[in-house]
């Protein structure tokens, strides 16, 4: 090949991948600047003063493309529709908040690689503590009192619908900041057993009112099971089989949660299940819901769907009867994580 082949070939070349770039740079900036577009017909967005010592609104996580997208806002919890929004300016990937205490699980851009981060909130939204986290996060909760925080990632990105993923789940006391990093450092007894596996996985904690007692989901042999904790004990005990993500309701008698469903276009269906009969009820809500529901009240779950229109990480949240009566209706568009302030 001549030199001046060899010149000609760099030449075009250096044009290519300057094209590709200058390609690449636009497309960027043109979807972050439609990000950033509002949608047509999409909820009111303002700034404003959020705090989480408000009552009777719900605080969740804006969706809606435009300048607050992602942010923590709130809205009244009697007109969560028509009401304009209040955008905090703090911004949360999963979020949930229980008498005065917020946990935000966040993510931030590394020199190399994508970080992810839980932040303790006070009331007014200033950040308590920071935690780092060890993969993408998934499921955030708060005790009823407020003490105690717990969350769940994905340590390699993947999700509960693959035949393999790795979850990491840890609870933090906030009394003196004591941190379990990973519940698999507990002791498992199962079907009355001692257990132990290679392949434990917990993931969604949801409190009891004593600030001790939690259930969660253990994941081992290709099973799922409902778990009752003790952080004194350090220890967990497997109650029965297919419950995902459990959510205790607010009197303590119910858990409402995913329920794997074979042989049918969805792939989870919700159910609420007695703790004191262990009979478990199938919701009206038929589409699958990967989610971990909130009880509004002791009679109404909240969840989140995907959302219509194809936008990147879009949800709505819907609302069902916890009895298995009635149908779902769509309680927030352009929303996730949602809580009530009380």
């Amino acid at each position: 090949m001549t030199p001046q082949r060899r010149l000609l070939i760099l030449a075009l070349a250096i044009v290519l991948l300057g094209g590709v770039g200058a390609w690449s740079v636009l497309r960027a900036a043109d979807e972050a600047d439609r990000q950033n577009r509002p949608r047509a017909g999409g909820p009111a967005v303002t700034e404003g003063k959020v705090t989480l010592g408000q009552a009777e609104r719900l605080v969740f996580r804006n969706t809606a493309t435009g300048p607050h997208r992602d942010e923590l806002v709130t809205v009244p919890s009697a007109d969560p529709t028509g009401a304009t929004r209040t955008a905090s300016g703090v911004s949360c990937l999963r979020f949930h908040t229980a008498r005065g205490t917020g946990v935000c699980l966040q993510s931030s851009t590394g020199v190399a690689q994508q970080n992810y981060r839980a932040r303790i909130l006070d009331a007014d939204l200033r950040t308590v503590k920071t935690y780092p986290l060890a993969g993408i996060p998934s499921r955030a909760r708060v005790s009823p009192s407020g003490k105690l925080v717990a969350w769940t990632v994905f340590v390699n990105g993947e999700s509960y619908g693959t035949a393999f993923f790795s979850t990491r789940t840890a609870i933090l006391d906030t009394r003196g900041w004591k941190l379990v990093p990973s519940l698999e450092e507990f002791a498992i007894t199962l079907d009355g057993k001692p257990y132990r596996a290679a392949d434990v996985n917990f993931w969604g904690v949801t409190f009891t009112g004593d600030d001790d007692t939690f259930y969660a989901t253990l994941s081992t042999g290709k099973h799922t099971y409902l778990v009752r904790g003790s952080l004194a004990r350090r220890a967990v005990t497997t109650l029965t089989q297919n419950v995902e993500c459990p959510s205790l309701s607010p009197d303590g008698t119910r858990i409402a949660y995913k329920k794997r469903v074979l042989g049918t276009a969805a792939l989870w269906r919700e159910h609420v299940l007695d703790l004191g009969t262990m009979k478990s009820t199938p919701l009206a809500e038929r589409r699958s819901v990967d989610d971990q529901a909130l009880w509004l009240d002791d009679r109404t779950l909240a969840y989140a769907l995907p959302g219509e229109g194809g936008q990147k990480d879009a949800h709505d949240v819907w609302t069902v009867p916890a009895d298995g009566t009635g149908a779902p209706r769509v309680l927030l568009k352009d929303g996730l994580s949602p809580s009530r302030l009380r």
